[in-house]
């Protein structure tokens, strides 16, 4: 267990806080989706409640090491500001003078925001003299950035060495749901991995597999599968790379696996393709596979109905096109109906996120991850950077 921001005496300090302001924002500089921003809101909160003075940083998109002015934080100063009701300075800077001398004046309950963090090539090489002036800025480190925990960076990993480290309520949050469910989930344990790529998942199979009772594999997937059984799979997805370990994880599944029985084929890759359901056996060779097909949507559902833990990354069909998301809406719909039974429903970021989110069935999950990359890192059973460098219990 890692320290949190309830274990420390906040009264007089200066918070510094790594958190993830990655939004996305629209051509005139306006943020498209303030979800990162109110995810940090309790954190930041809970820091000025109890005597603190705040100084915050992020990184925003991917600016390689330069100053890019589209990417600079002050739209997102603004709207936290708004979210918080109070203000939210900002500067220009990240470790100067400046940067420390406006650390250094703020009064418990004032909010310091500084520049994108990734305009200092400093910051993704982990260099420790940036670390070290990071460290200056504040008494106690705090990384509530889930989305960046699996980076060793300066403003990640490197100032928790400078400092003493805790977790905030987002990390906090995303540490116990997903580490519990690998480590210790309430049974029957169900994992739901969808999207293109096997080999994106390789480690994700090789670590689940042994630990839960049903593995569902859909999307673009499951098509490597059915050829390494020998099936005909037409022009659907296929990742020949992995086919020697589909046949590997074929044999040593034990009856765990589960693939679809029924897909919904096309003859493009459009919305309005001509469309038809099939059996898997019978994808015809001038086809490709699209979604899951009814047949499927039933077995799947019937599996997460009975299960009391749930972790679902990845679509099961190209949901972007409405005619090849009845697959993934279905199954969003079966984790919403399982959550209200009583199970615990975890959406390991990215595309499935994306997915519930677009249905309307986000508030419907026990917990939907802020972050792809880390939360995958975490289905595959490795301890992130930016949670090994906070201070143990």
């Amino acid at each position: 267990m890692k320290q949190t921001i309830r274990d420390i005496d906040w009264q007089g300090k200066r918070a510094l806080v790594r958190v993830d302001f990655n939004v996305p924002l629209d051509d005139q500089q306006q943020i498209t989706d303030d979800t990162r921003i109110t995810a940090a809101v309790p954190t930041i909160q809970y820091l000025l409640d109890h005597g603190a003075s705040v100084v915050l940083m992020s990184h925003l998109g991917r600016p390689k090491n330069k100053v890019v002015d589209k990417l600079r934080l002050d739209p997102v100063a603004r709207r936290l500001g708004e979210v918080l009701g109070r203000e939210v300075r900002k500067v220009n800077e990240i470790t100067d003078a400046e940067a420390e001398q406006a650390a250094q004046s703020l009064q418990p309950g004032q909010v310091l925001l500084l520049e994108n963090t990734r305009f200092d090539a400093r910051e993704e090489a982990n260099d420790d003299t940036m670390a070290q002036e990071l460290a200056k800025l504040g008494d106690v480190y705090v990384n509530d950035a889930f989305g960046a925990a699996h980076r060793a960076h300066a403003s990640t990993e490197g100032v928790a060495r400078h400092l003493p480290a805790v977790s905030g309520f987002l990390m906090e949050k995303e540490l116990e749901y997903i580490g519990g469910a690998v480590e210790n989930p309430q049974r029957p344990f169900v994992a739901i991995l969808g999207g293109a790529k096997i080999k994106d998942k390789i480690p994700v199979i090789e670590n689940l597999l042994p630990k839960v009772d049903k593995l569902i594999i859909g999307g673009g997937m499951a098509y490597t599968f059915y050829k390494a059984q020998g099936y005909e799979i037409g022009q659907s997805l296929l990742d020949e790379a992995s086919l020697d370990f589909c046949k590997r994880v074929l044999g040593d599944a034990q009856g765990k696996l589960e693939l679809p029985v029924d897909c919904v084929v096309a003859k493009e890759f459009s919305n309005d393709a001509e469309r038809k359901t099939v059996k898997i056996s019978e994808i015809p060779a001038d086809y490709q596979g699209l979604d899951i097909g009814p047949e499927t949507v039933a077995r799947f559902s019937q599996i997460i109905q009975s299960a009391k833990t749930v972790v679902w990354n990845g679509p099961m069909g190209v949901f972007e096109m409405p005619n090849f998301a009845t697959g993934t809406r279905a199954i969003a719909e079966a984790l919403a109906r399982a959550t209200e039974a009583g199970a615990t429903t975890i959406i390991g970021g990215g595309d499935s996120v994306a997915a519930v989110e677009q249905m309307g069935l986000a508030d419907r999950m026990a917990h939907i991850s802020t972050g792809g990359g880390a939360s995958l890192e975490l289905l595959e059973g490795k301890e992130l950077p930016g949670v090994a460098a906070l201070n143990d219990k």
